[in-house]
């Protein structure tokens, strides 16, 4: 089979790297040119993809012949970025038509989910609290609308692992947010595992949450984190209200039959 992977970065290089040892043929883009060489180096065909200078020609060659299309491009609106994510993905959208019984695995957020404290399924209505969860829901609507019976979303909780952890960038912080509130992260490898899942049981037209079932609280999590890393302890703010959600993935294991097998 192969795979086209729009995005090789953090999870898309290696989730490409893995699935390249399991035998798959695998298409995989990269905004940087210098990046192409270690692509390559791993097996994987290399594209130079930016959908900000945008080339149908070159999209259509990286989805040619490919059976599955997996879109792992976050939105970058961080720091004051003002990216039109929903009109990147919209760009994307004649080629993945026009491709022949291409499935496509969109790698979604759980932040299309409000902070309102309460039990999240996929059954929840989304109801984004952030500009970035508002715009992945938007490029959800399109692929849905467009492709609908042969997508499948699946909404990431926070990401870590390979190193990478938020207690990093919270370390030393004072005055932070919601200390009761739950925390929902997932390794890369169960990341990894759950989208080889998805392919190799061809289950399409789903939409599936995934965060690792154990939610302990902000403060609790960071702060124990914070001590093992020899880090400055985060400090948080109990004067005010807690306020969150927590991901449930029963339908992760449930449906797919996935085991989570790295905890957080």
């Amino acid at each position: 089979m192969q795979i086209s992977i729009l995005g090789c970065g953090w999870l898309g290089l290696p989730l490409a790297k893995t699935m390249t040892a399991r035998g798959y043929a695998v298409k995989g883009s990269t905004t940087t040119p210098n990046k192409a060489p270690v692509l390559k180096e791993a097996g994987i065909d290399p594209y130079i993809i930016d959908l900000a200078n945008y080339s149908p020609a070159l999209a259509s060659d990286f989805l040619s012949g490919s059976e599955v299309l997996i879109i792992n491009i976050p939105p970058r609106l961080r720091s004051g970025g003002n990216e039109n994510y929903t009109a990147k993905i919209n760009m994307i959208l004649p080629q993945i038509q026009k491709a022949d019984g291409i499935k496509v695995l969109f790698v979604s957020s759980t932040s299309v989910y409000a902070d309102d404290n309460n039990l999240v399924t996929e059954d929840t209505t989304p109801n984004p609290d952030t500009e970035s969860g508002s715009q992945i829901l938007e490029a959800e609507q399109l692929l849905r609308a467009a492709h609908g019976p042969e997508t499948t979303i699946l909404r990431f909780g926070g990401l870590t692992g390979a190193g990478r952890h938020p207690v990093k960038f919270l370390a030393g912080k004072e005055n932070l947010a919601s200390p009761n509130g739950p925390v929902n992260l997932i390794e890369q490898e169960d990341c990894i595992g759950i989208i080889l899942k998805i392919i190799e049981q061809g289950v399409w037209g789903e939409t599936f949450n995934a965060a690792y079932p154990h939610h302990p609280s902000r403060e609790a999590y960071y702060t124990g984190k914070a001590k093992e890393a020899g880090l400055p302890l985060p400090q948080f703010n109990n004067s005010t209200p807690s306020v969150g959600k927590t991901i449930v993935s029963d339908k992760i294991i449930n449906v797919l039959g996935y085991r989570f097998t790295k905890g957080i």
